[in-house]
Parts: structure tokens; sequence; C-alpha cells
């Protein structure tokens, strides 16, 4: 097959959106000046059976389409700048276009410049999500949005699957005095929509769906999670979308154990498996896993493990702490696990946890653990030794109702199901 030709309808069970739009020959861009917002997930799958991989630049270019100017979203095009670091914009050795950089030295770098989107008429997303709040390619892709938007630019989001499936929410609400980079939109941690369905409810609760338009996947389950390769066995293989996101059992914890970044403990960067190892040199290992399981949190088994990490905190010095292996997916609530995980280490050493107080992804005047859950309420529970189900009190009224505002705009049907316990993760279908 020619390069840039892409497998039949029928020959793959996952179809990403990039890959429908590459069946057409990309017909929807043709004889138009197009950007392209991308990084290392951007691939589009050709030849027998899908076996090889194009970056989205270089199948555009095999269907005769040449993207004028790249963005590069936090970590950069290629994603190899670190958590935080401001990423250059520039020529690109590869594709040898000039990047604009939506991750620079300051907050307003977030947003494309209008010299940036200066003779465009079409701007092409095309970035792997993992399911959670936090992880900013969303907020990215909003931003974008506001400023194509201004400039009469068409935003196309060429969507990917959820890797944590699409059928469950957890986690509260972002009060307004606490929106970030972390927390732009009110979402819950675990929100349980593709990037193009968080872009389509953000277009239609801001008046911008005119200056939207979303590629949809093609076979996708939502009630179907990836597995640790692909969405079956002839899914849409896994691509790390970020250094610190190398497996899908890394998303499976990330909606919960992203908080550990709220604190003084070692969230396993530096690692091998960043967000599934937490510790500290001052945390006993056993007690601390031990701690964790008395928490009782479904479908996870904490074991105690001791870890160097290799740069960022703890750089070169062993730490004490716990791999947490998820051993129940469908069970498995990641917020209320990464809150239980700051509990026990709180509880067992009081004098040594402490929270993150620096300049935390352009804010300095609050907490970065109450810019990552929201708000204080969570973090001014745990300071009160409060039990866990008082810290997650507030999830299952957030839940809800993010599940009536979301509905009316899912992309992919929901299988029906019934309304779960403030103990367990909120279906995206409830109903009342």
């Amino acid at each position: 097959m020619a390069p840039g030709e892409v497998v039949a309808p029928g020959e793959v069970m996952v179809r990403t959106g990039a890959e429908v739009a590459a069946s057409t020959g990309f017909a929807l861009l043709r004889g138009r000046r197009v950007g392209v917002l991308a990084n290392p997930s951007s691939l589009v799958r050709g030849g027998r059976q899908g076996c090889q991989r194009l970056h989205l630049v270089d199948a555009l270019r095999a269907a005769g389409i040449a993207p004028a100017r790249l963005f590069g979203p936090e970590h950069g095009l290629w994603a190899t700048a670190q958590d935080l670091i401001a990423v250059d914009g520039g020529l690109d050795p590869v594709f040898s276009l000039d990047v604009a950089t939506l991750y620079g030295r300051s907050e307003g770098s977030l947003h494309p410049t209008p010299a940036a989107l200066e003779g465009l008429d079409g701007l092409v997303v095309d970035l792997q999500d993992v399911g959670a709040r936090y992880y900013t390619y969303a907020a990215t892709l909003c931003f974008a949005l506001h400023a194509a938007a201004a400039r009469g630019v068409e935003l196309i989001v060429l969507d990917r699957p959820n890797p944590l499936g699409g059928e469950v929410v957890e986690g509260n609400h972002v009060e307004p005095g606490y929106r970030s980079f972390v927390g732009f939109f009110d979402l819950p941690q675990r929100h349980g929509l593709t990037l193009g369905e968080v872009a389509w409810l953000y277009a239609h609760e801001h008046g911008l769906k005119h200056a939207l338009r979303v590629v949809p996947c093609d076979g996708w389950d939502p009630g179907a999670p990836m597995d640790e390769q692909d969405w079956g066995p002839a899914g849409s293989p896994w691509y790390a979308p970020s250094p610190n996101m190398p497996t899908v059992a890394t998303a499976v914890v990330y909606p919960g154990l992203c908080l550990v970044e709220g604190t003084r403990l070692s969230e396993g960067r530096g690692t091998t498996r960043p967000f599934e190892l937490v510790g500290a040199p001052w945390l006993d290992a056993r007690a601390f896993a031990d701690a964790i399981e008395a928490e009782g949190i479904p479908g996870l088994h904490a074991r105690p493990m001791r870890f160097e990490p290799a740069f960022q905190k703890f750089a070169g010095t062993v730490c004490g702490g716990v791999a947490l292996d998820v051993t129940d997916r469908a069970r498995f609530p990641s917020v209320r696990a990464g809150l239980a995980v700051l509990r026990a280490a709180r509880r067992l050493a009081p004098d040594h946890f402490a929270w993150r107080t620096e300049t935390y992804e352009f804010v300095s005047d609050r907490l970065a653990i109450d810019l990552l859950m929201g708000g204080t309420r969570a973090r001014l529970a745990l300071e009160q030794d409060a039990p866990l189900d008082v810290v997650c009190a507030d999830f299952a009224d957030a839940e809800l109702a993010f599940a009536r505002r979301a509905r009316p705009n899912l992309l992919y049907a929901r299988a029906a199901g019934p309304l779960a316990s403030s103990r367990a993760p909120m279906p995206l279908d409830a109903t009342v």
C-alpha cells in the first residue's frame, strides 16, 4: 500500500477521527490552509491491517495537503519536555515547518496568538487525551477554540477514544475561584468524555459551536475501556501522549494519583511507573501499604516498594513507598484512591507530610492541591483527619450534576445503567 493509504472500513475495530478523515483522503481539508495541533500520539494507521503508523502531518502530506503551521501543546510537538517545563517554538527539524508553542513561559502562552493563526482558515487538533480534568490537552483545545473563533478559523477535532471508557464519572466540581490550566472547566476529575466531547460540551456552554467541527471515532464502544495495548485485536494502539503517561495502566490511576503532585511526596516521576509508585524517604513502606489497604479501596492492592527517582522530587534518593496495582478496573475509584493515599501518608508522618507551595501551572496564590481538587474542601477535611467518606462527601452531587449537563452533548451512545452510590463512580448516563 502507498504511504498514507489506510486500511478499509471493517478491517479495524476502532478508527480514530484522524483515520476516519484519512479514509476520505482528508476531503474536509482540501483547498484549505490549515494548521495542525499535534504531538507524537497523533498517529494514523495504514498498510495491511493497520501495521504502519504515520504521523498525521505525514499522512496529510501523502494525501496532498500541506499544513501551513504546527502547534505544540504542553510537553511540545514531540513530547520531549517534562511537566512544568516551558517549550519554545521555532522551526521543527522533522517537518521543516514553523511550530507555535502553546506552553511557554507565561500564562498568556497557553493561547494561540493572532500572528500564529494569521492566514489559516482551519486548525486541526489530534491529541490523545487520558480522561482526567488535570490533563492539559483539553484546556489547550478549548483555549484554541476561543482564539480560532475570534479570527474566523474553524477548529477541527479529530477525536480519539477515552482510554478509561466513557460510561463512568468520578469527582467533584471546580469552584469558580479555583479555575486554572489543570481545572479550566467544571468537569469531574474522571469525566468519561472524549476530547471531542469535551470540546463539544464546552462549545455548547460558551456559544462556540459555530466554530467547531468534530470528526468522531468509528467503532468505539464507550463501555469497553482500553486494555494495556489496544481496543481489541485490530483496535487503536496506545502511544504515550506525554513523557509520564507511558501505559494505559498509568492513565487508569492518573485521575486520583495526580493529586500527589500537590504534595511533597514523589508521584513516581523519574521512574518507569509514574503515578503507580508513590513515596518519600521518610515513609515506612510496609506501614504505608498497610494504611492504604485499610482504607478498603475496591479494585486496588497497595504493596510495599522502595524506589529511586531519576529526576524531580527526591532525585537520586531512595524512597519508601508503595506500588499501586489495580486488580479490578471496573470497580476501581481512582480519585477516592488518590485521596486515600494522601490521607494515609499524612497520618503516618504528620511531621514530614506537607503540601506543595511553589508556583504551579502559573498560579502562585493558591495551593496546587486546591487547584487540582477545584477548591479547599478536600484539603481541609484531610487536615482535620476526617474519614475518607467525609473527604469525598461532595462527589455524588457533582457527578450527578455533570451527568445531566453532559448527556445532551454526547457524541457516542452510552448504555443505560443504574444510579451508583456516592461511594462508587457515577455512570455518565445515570437517570434520576
